[in-house]
């Protein structure tokens, strides 16, 4: 890792946990005037979802996202690879290819040199070039805080859309990457987050999640969403939100980034975590096992998190082996969609 400069001393706070807490956000969002909405609008902000969709004909739709943040990392290569991924995920999120990206750079120029932000800039293009896009444009400008991100834009077959809503009753829940990437990085600017540990968290974070496309083919998958800011519960509501369902979490099912669980029981979490469960707590219902270090992981930020599938239990084999073949190895069934309020259980 590059330790001339911390990239991180820069930032109030890194990655997805830079987002604005979720009830906060509702409240602002609600206030917003209504827009045109017209009909080629096949998804806008209305569910909360992944990324905007517009219908240009029969087979053929855009997918436009944008997402950039603060340093989760010092290293500015793993830094720009990992903002990359994130945006582009959100294309995949929506069962789409990515096309091409606009890059977003904001950064204190007269404090990091120009060899630093470079090096963030070619992390972002060396996953640009894994997911087979070029990067088209973009905008600088200088900034108190280092920001990067894309802009993704990205093509879908309408027929293969998919949301966050839509999941029914008896749907299986498919998690494709382990979680704990907001405490790894707690942990790292602490100081305790070994080699090993890193490595792992650099692994998941900069994984593209290319069985996106291959997931939206499939009829049974009946929704799609990628874990990132809000934790794996605050995503999960939002599927039960837009589908009038609610769901049910297996915790010992759930994949784990290496040493996570330890680190929450240590008290190592990032402040995200607790906006977290303050903004959807009250839709929560936690098991007896489930103490305030589990609480801690379930609603941890993910920065490039994983994709959260609701599918049909037939399609279960079919959606573990897209994954599977994309290298996926933690992928995993993590709960069920069930009858009833729009509230999670985790047992």
């Amino acid at each position: 890792m590059d330790m001339q400069v911390k990239l991180t001393q820069f930032s109030h706070g890194g990655g997805c946990g830079c987002k604005i807490a979720p009830g906060v956000l509702e409240q602002i969002l609600a206030k917003g005037a209504p827009g045109m909405l017209p009909k080629e609008l096949l998804v806008g902000i209305e569910t909360s979802d992944d990324a905007a969709v517009y219908r240009i004909n029969e087979r053929q739709a855009i997918v436009a996202t944008t997402d950039f943040f603060m340093p989760i990392v010092d290293d500015p290569f793993d830094f720009g690879a990992i903002a990359a991924t994130n945006a582009i995920s959100d294309v995949y999120a929506m069962g789409g290819q990515p096309l091409f990206a606009l890059a977003l750079v904001g950064m204190p120029v007269n404090q990091i040199p120009l060899e630093v932000i470079r090096k963030i800039l070619e992390g972002g293009e060396s996953v640009c070039a894994r997911a087979g896009i070029p990067i088209a444009g973009g905008h600088t400008i200088d900034s108190v805080e280092p920001i990067y991100g894309l802009v993704a834009i990205g093509l879908v077959d309408p027929r293969n859309l998919k949301r966050n809503s839509g999941a029914k009753p008896g749907d299986k829940l498919i998690l494709g990457k382990p979680i704990g990437v907001g405490i790894h990085s707690a942990a790292l600017k602490k100081g305790k987050l070994d080699e090993a540990g890193y490595k792992a968290m650099i692994a998941a974070t900069t994984k593209l999640n290319t069985p996106g496309t291959k997931l939206g083919q499939l009829e049974e998958v009946h929704a799609l969403t990628d874990v990132t800011g809000f934790g794996l519960l605050g995503h999960l509501l939002e599927i039960a939100k837009g589908s009038n369902a609610g769901a049910r979490l297996d915790w010992s099912a759930i994949p784990l980034l290496p040493g996570a669980l330890e680190f929450a029981r240590e008290g190592i979490a990032t402040g995200a975590s607790s906006r977290n469960w303050t903004g959807y707590g009250n839709r929560v219902k936690l098991g007896a096992g489930i103490g305030d270090a589990e609480r801690a992981v379930l609603t941890d930020p993910q920065t490039s998190g994983g994709l959260l599938v609701a599918c049909a239990p037939a399609a279960c084999d079919e959606v573990l082996a897209i994954f599977r073949a994309d290298g996926f190895e933690h992928a995993a069934v993590v709960g069920e969609v069930v009858a009833g309020p729009a509230e999670v259980a985790v047992e």
